[in-house]
């Protein structure tokens, strides 16, 4: 039906041509009439044209043209990235109707910038970014913003350019809060009267590092905790493990408490206190807090060795569909959509604790919370 329609309005092209020739053939003296016809016949050889091309579009769109997504990932430091990428390939895949440009930019900040370039180049219909940092954003996003392209921007924020069109992701400083205000609660039920905390810290100006080092720290100030330290684990096992280490040696005997910024922090740390011969989980010697809460994450929190895991959700790109969705449907998303997370721990360590007044509920971890994790 629609190439019949396309037949049609091409042969109203090729009439309207022929008119418009045959008015510039007959004319043959000053014949005001004539020059009337003729302009007449342009114009009509113009909108069918225009009308002949909007149909070839909504032609190819009806038969099924794929929408084009660019992502610049930031890695695969961590499980939870590894999860977060499978989402977005699931997610945007040629099967739901996209086609997707990947690339892993292995923490390289100008990489990233390079892949956001290069999508621009290839003239893709939407562009998603999780930012290796939070800063530096301002005149990529413009360049995307002059191209007419659309950003996404998830998990990790952007906070010198507002030039995009959504953010989805987690709360950080809610969830460094969250791990802080747990320990309180956690600390008084066990009858712990000191806190001496070490911290390993994600990538350094990340926002995830940000927040929950920030939110923790509000918490401890607020109590009179003390942090002994705080150095970058960059969210990786090797990373966490290096830095245990040398916190083993430089503290020991002196620290409570470990803060990991994310699971695979946590795993290294563990494996560098098990050389030390430093005990740690419920009932030992430190109580080791971590983020994300991966499966991995939940098995050692079963295990006994984490003590409580504070959620970072990697699912993000179903939201992310939404908002494309709503884009390509006319619509204006939401500036800023959070993904749900939740606080994890054995019965034995949930106890009852608030977030800026909010109560807070935490999840007993069963083999069941495992099997449905990510």
């Amino acid at each position: 039906m629609k190439k019949k329609l396309i037949s049609v309005l091409l042969t109203g092209v090729m009439a309207a041509s022929l008119l418009a020739g045959c008015a510039a053939t007959t004319a043959t003296a000053p014949a005001p009439a004539a020059e009337e016809v003729k302009e007449e016949a342009e114009e009509v050889v113009e909108d069918v044209e225009e009308a002949a091309e909007e149909v070839a579009e909504t032609a190819e769109a009806a038969d099924g043209e794929l929408i084009s997504v660019g992502f610049a990932q930031v890695g695969h430091e961590s499980d939870w990235r590894t999860a977060s990428t499978k989402s977005c390939q699931d997610v945007f895949s040629e099967a739901n109707g996209y086609d997707l440009s990947f690339v892993d930019c292995d923490n390289d900040e100008a990489a990233q910038k390079e892949a956001v370039r290069s999508f621009i180049e290839q003239g893709v219909d939407y562009i998603i970014i999780d930012p290796i940092i939070a800063t530096g954003w301002d005149t990529v996003l413009t360049e995307c913003e002059d191209a007419g392209i659309p950003v996404i921007v998830i998990d990790r924020t952007i906070d010198d350019s507002d030039k995009y069109v959504s953010w989805v992701g987690s709360d950080f400083l809610t969830e460094g809060k969250a791990a802080g205000e747990w320990l309180k609660a956690y600390a008084a039920a066990q009858g712990i009267t000191e806190i001496n905390a070490l911290i390993i810290q994600g990538t350094i100006g990340s926002s995830a590092q940000i927040g929950r080092t920030d939110g923790f720290q509000s918490v401890a100030d607020a109590e009179g905790w003390t942090v002994l330290d705080k150095q970058t684990g960059d969210f990786t096992e090797a990373g966490g493990q290096e830095v245990m280490e040398s916190y083993c040696k430089s503290y020991e005997g002196k620290f409570n408490v470990v803060v990991c910024e994310n699971d695979n922090e946590a795993f290294g740390a563990m494996t560098a206190m098990d050389n030390a011969g430093v005990t740690y989980g419920p009932g030992n010697d430190v109580i080791l807090i971590s983020y994300d809460a991966c499966t991995a994450g939940l098995e050692k929190v079963k295990e006994g060795k984490i003590t409580a895991d504070f959620e970072c959700n990697p699912l993000a790109a179903p939201t992310v569909e939404g908002v494309i969705q709503t884009l390509q449907s006319g619509g204006t998303p939401e500036k800023e959509i959070l993904v749900p997370d939740n606080w994890y721990a054995l019965a034995d360590q949930i106890v009852d604790f608030s977030v800026d007044g909010n109560a807070q509920t935490m999840i007993e971890v069963t083999d069941e919370v495992i099997e449905a994790q990510y």
